[in-house]
């Protein structure tokens, strides 16, 4: 029965990095693709056994929920995707309620789907509000306006059971996801915590209810932890800059382990001169390594030991989370990077690019296919496979850098 067990699961590509392979998926042709993610804690479907439900947000807020099977033993393949016949479609296409606030870049910062992938939660509007809508039908089923002006961004805990805001206004709001029959269902309409101390407006949050933290940066260049359970003041990072001006915290991640990871951005004195770098502290606020990065990371994933970085240049890197040192040769997508995120079982990395393909990374190289093999029934359902992608179109940047 293990074997049986380890038949079944797809192969991990932090174990093989050294073949690293995108294929490529077009989702919203010439609209950016600012998220794409496979929710954590999904219900099995009784329709398609054994699929996933993976969500992409383009920039015009279209929402797609697609099929997708990371790995399939009697198939050999790299992955099974199948799109979202909803967007094609103009009379079924779903959209999130707008406007959004002028200023605000509609991107994953904004943008975060529910652990059971039936809620997408979105800050950025004009109303100051948080929103809460139900994926399926693309419905507002929630708008809570507590933050005095715009929320700037969110963040999701690794459970999905607490959710932190972050809002011009200075402050961040920790709230809960509320169940119903085991499913998300909304936010609390109070936040659980109110967390102050910046001076400038929140950029970027993250949260690790394990952990008891609840981590912010900002403009104002520092990075505040408070406890989420009692919402207490717990320390406040500085992350190193030159001649003593504060750069702007532009992203943050924290790991398992408590490791924080902020992207800072010390604008420059003309347009395209700013200055980047990466830094990364022990969960006691220790700085454990600094780096400064020619590129502008445009998108921040952290995963176990590994942090995976999407650039406006069109890379995509991987680092080592402890000492900041690339892993592996960047791969060159050669279209700006919107969204990175990293599938439930880590077997594949999902990259959302400006020009709305979305590119899948896995690794190693799966079986040889038997023949006769495509004829068979997938999931059981009557779909033909040639409606759906086996992941045999590699991603070729040459081809596409003219298009």
């Amino acid at each position: 029965r293990r074997q049986a067990r380890i038949d079944t699961l797809p192969p991990n590509l932090f174990e093989q990095l050294d073949k690293l392979r995108p294929f490529v998926e077009v989702v919203s042709d010439g609209v950016s693709l600012v998220q794409a993610v496979v929710p954590r804690n999904q219900t099995r479907s009784f329709i398609i056994q054994g699929s996933d439900v993976l969500v992409t947000v383009s920039a015009n807020g279209q929402i797609g929920t697609h099929s997708w099977l990371p790995y399939d033993k009697n198939i050999a393949n790299y992955f099974t995707f199948s799109k979202d016949p909803t967007m094609s479609n103009p009379k079924t296409q779903r959209f999130l309620s707008g406007p959004f606030s002028p200023g605000v870049e509609i991107g994953a910062q904004v943008l975060v789907v529910s652990s059971d992938g039936r809620l997408l939660f979105s800050g950025g509007h004009w109303d100051c509000s948080l929103r809460v809508t139900m994926l399926g039908k693309a419905k507002m089923v929630g708008r809570i306006c507590r933050h005095i002006d715009v929320v700037t961004c969110l963040a999701l805990d690794l459970c999905g059971i607490y959710l932190i805001s972050g809002s011009r206004d200075t402050t961040c709001m920790v709230w809960q996801v509320l169940q119903q029959g085991g499913f998300s269902s909304g936010l609390s309409p109070r936040p659980v915590q109110v967390l102050c101390g910046h001076d400038q407006e929140v950029t970027c949050v993250s949260i690790s209810t394990e952990l008891d933290m609840a981590v912010s940066g900002s403009k104002d260049g520092t990075v505040i932890v408070h406890s989420v359970r009692r919402g207490q003041y717990l320390r406040t990072l500085r992350p190193p800059c030159e001649n003593c001006v504060s750069a702007r915290v532009a992203q943050l991640q924290v790991g398992l382990e408590g490791h924080m990871v902020a992207h800072t951005v010390m604008e420059g004195r003309t347009a395209g001169k700013e200055k980047y770098a990466l830094h990364v502290y022990s969960v006691n606020g220790t700085l454990l390594a600094s780096v400064v990065l020619e590129e502008s990371v445009s998108a921040l994933y952290l995963v176990s030991k590994y942090l995976i970085l999407g650039t406006l240049q069109g890379n995509l890197h991987i680092r080592d989370l402890f000492s900041l040192n690339p892993v592996v040769k960047p791969l060159a997508l050669k279209v700006p990077i919107r969204s990175v995120s990293v599938t439930k079982e880590s077997s594949h990395i999902l990259v959302g690019l400006e020009d709305g393909k979305l590119i899948v990374v896995g690794a190693g190289k799966p079986e040889e296919v038997r023949s006769g093999q495509f004829s068979r029934r997938l999931w059981g359902s009557t779909r033909r496979i040639s409606q759906v992608s086996s992941g045999e179109t590699e991603y070729n940047p040459a081809e596409h850098a003219g298009k």
